[in-house]
């Protein structure tokens, strides 16, 4: 049985909302999984993810001191967007390393995948930071992979149409993902820039004094692990595919990343960050991505929908994106040489689509795969996306969603001589909240590779001067004072399709609301359509994020950090109706009538929300409540951090409505 052979699948849950007129959506269905995204089998020209090294090279430290930007004499940085060339681990087929053209960030010359990290002390420097970026894709006249110009993209804004790559370069925008930036600075995708600056986006035009790649960063924020990236609109998922991205990461009097430090925490060379991703290369270490029939995705996401080939543009944007090759810091199921002792790991999901689920697994201290692995060790989740956490939750499986950071401590010390794997028992396949033994075989690549991230090895001798005394204890940072919400917001996540049937994720609206432009709305809203998220300044709001659609997604919002309230189930009608695409053309959304909400859902151990954060799983057929303080003026995003989604419409602009 394939995908599209299930109890009921994507198109058959639209229909049946479209049409029924109970359309009763939701959770309370068993036994049904939404279309997935197995790779069809490999066409000659790919690497075979089965035939790579597993667990050879060392996993660079992003922590490295070595590895870190280092400002100029005012205190400032500055760090560049080029092409370079970089060494995954990638064989071909006579086992000679092949490289990887990548666009990476860098500075003097020097550009990688990740980009070097920042690392900066809350509230030095006059609590901020400061970085001038610089597109440098000079003479480039395509992508590294395929782009889809039909997407709402950069150059398909009105006055941008004559713009293309070939003629006038890849535009990029940086975003410091949890940054608490002024929003000129937080990389709003409609303020894009072409190499040299010659193209600017349209919303530079409305900030005082015109462009400008200075940014400045406030660095009066809690210690945590942000990352940057890039957020150029509709070609997000292809920037930083081909490389852009890379760690900031915030430190404090507490959590000062010295060996002294007051929590006891471990430290460099104990302290690792690892940037996880999933990649597809051809045997010649070309990035590949799939974007044309017959390559891998087309068929479960153009022609396994009914659409005919012809119907679609080509190359074709694909609802999701899973590679059949793990990375972590742009290497391949790397490894890593550790001591008998605890390690501090800050792990992010730089994934586009894939959930994570961790765990950690001695094998055999040879072994390359999962086979005899023993039960999974439990470890300390000490912090997530912007902070340590209240206390530290002991669990032995943890979920991750795309773009969210977990701050973990795993003990070696009774594993001297053996091998740990990172496990992943999350599927090949859109997240519906299922993991391990819970998943179908057709969620599941064939010869699957992607169970495994990469190894620990405990094989260095244990430094006995070096004191190991992590306290899981010390972990509790202050909760935040809640302060009053003023207002519930109900947001929601649709599934609509697009002007040409393609499947298209979208936000909207649980309610009827009045749009920035006075107009009554409800339901599945594009991109371009007038703001409906128009918090006032300073004020704390209850987002209630209804999710209609048959997967999970990773809800994130720009500028502030959150805390995740509850969820519950919860019952709708679902009802058809038109949704205007960018070009004027008309697709198909939704609309939620008679909401009725539910039983409390206990999401189980798996997942941690003891510490701020700002990407949310947000789990199909239920009402996820978060609480955020918006005190920053002016306009920032919410979007689902599945990137081929938030590419392709499930995007939203969020005004905070406050003096200029």
């Amino acid at each position: 049985m394939d995908l599209h052979q299930r109890n009921l699948s994507r198109r058959d849950l639209l229909r049946w909302g479209a049409t029924a007129t109970a359309g009763l959506f939701v959770a309370t269905h068993t036994g049904w999984r939404p279309v997935g995204a197995v790779a069809a089998p490999l066409r000659p020209p790919l690497s075979d993810p089965a035939a790579q090294p597993k667990f050879l090279d060392e996993v660079p430290n992003a922590l490295d001191p070595g590895f870190r930007f280092a400002p100029d004499a005012a205190g400032e940085y500055h760090v560049g967007v080029a092409p370079a060339w970089h060494h995954t681990g990638l064989v071909n087929s006579s086992g000679t390393p092949v490289p990887t053209r990548v666009f990476g960030y860098g500075a003097d010359g020097l550009h990688t995948w990740p980009g070097r990290t920042f690392e900066v002390v809350s509230g030095s420097g006059g609590g901020e930071a400061v970085v001038h970026w610089y597109n440098q894709l000079f003479g480039i006249s395509e992508h590294l992979v395929p782009v889809d110009t039909s997407l709402h993209w950069a150059y398909s804004l009105h006055g941008y149409e004559s713009r293309t790559i070939d003629e006038d370069g890849i535009p990029i925008v940086v975003h410091l993902h949890g940054g608490h930036s002024d929003f000129q600075y937080d990389g709003n995708p409609e303020f894009f820039w072409s190499p040299g600056e010659v193209v600017t986006g349209p919303q530079w035009e409305l900030v005082p004094g015109g462009f400008t790649n200075r940014f400045v960063y406030d660095t009066e924020v809690p210690a945590g692990t942000l990352w940057y990236h890039d957020h150029a609109l509709g070609i997000t998922r292809l920037n930083v595919y081909a490389g852009m991205a890379g760690f900031f990461i915030v430190r404090d009097d507490q959590d000062t990343g010295t060996a002294d430090n007051p929590l006891g925490l471990p430290a460099f060379p104990y302290e690792y960050a690892l940037a996880i991703q999933d990649r597809m290369f051809r045997k010649g270490g070309q990035l590949f991505y799939p974007a044309l029939p017959p390559d891998p995705a087309w068929a479960d996401f153009i022609t396994g929908e009914g659409l005919a080939n012809g119907d679609v543009p080509k190359p074709s944007a694909l609802a999701e994106f899973f590679g059949d090759h793990m990375v972590v810091n742009g290497k391949i199921w790397p490894k890593a040489s550790v001591e008998p002792r605890h390690y501090r790991l800050r792990l992010l999901n730089g994934c586009d689509s894939r959930f994570l689920v961790v765990q950690f697994r001695p094998v055999a201290p040879d072994a390359t795969d999962l086979s005899g692995a023993g039960e999974p060790l439990a470890f300390h989740v000490i912090g997530s996306d912007q902070g340590l956490a209240t206390a530290a939750t002991e669990v032995d499986t943890l979920v991750v969603e795309p773009g969210g950071r977990y701050d973990v401590v795993v003990d070696f010390s009774d594993l001297a001589g053996g091998r740990v794997v990172m496990a992943n028992v999350g599927g090949d396949a859109p997240f519906g909240g299922d993991f391990g033994d819970d998943l179908d075989a057709d969620d599941l690549f064939p010869d699957r590779q992607t169970d495994r991230i990469m190894a620990f090895d405990v094989v260095v001798p244990l430094a006995l001067h070096v004191p190991d005394v992590f306290d899981h204890d010390a972990i509790a940072a202050p909760p935040p004072v809640p302060a009053a919400a003023t207002t519930t917001r109900r947001v929601a996540l649709f599934e609509g399709r697009d002007q040409y049937g393609r499947l298209q994720p979208l936000l909207g609206t649980a309610e009827g609301v009045v749009d920035a432009s006075g107009e009554s709305v409800a339901g599945a809203i594009p991109w371009h359509a007038p703001t409906t998220e128009r918090p006032a300044l300073d004020d704390t709001e209850v987002w209630e994020v209804y999710n209609a659609t048959g997967d999970a997604h990773p809800v994130h919002l720009h500028l502030v950090n959150f805390a995740i309230l509850d969820r519950h189930e919860f019952t709708a009608d679902v009802v058809e109706q038109p949704i205007l695409q960018h070009d004027g053309t008309t697709g198909v959304g939704f609309r939620l009538e008679d909401i009725a909400v539910g039983a409390a859902v206990d999401p189980g151990p798996a997942y941690v929300e003891k510490a701020p954060k700002d990407v949310v799983t947000a789990l199909p057929g239920q009402v996820t409540r978060i609480r955020a303080t918006f005190d920053k003026p002016g306009r920032y995003v919410w979007h689902c951090h599945i990137l081929s989604h938030e590419d392709h419409e499930m995007m939203r602009v969020l005004e905070v409505v406050g003096p200029a």
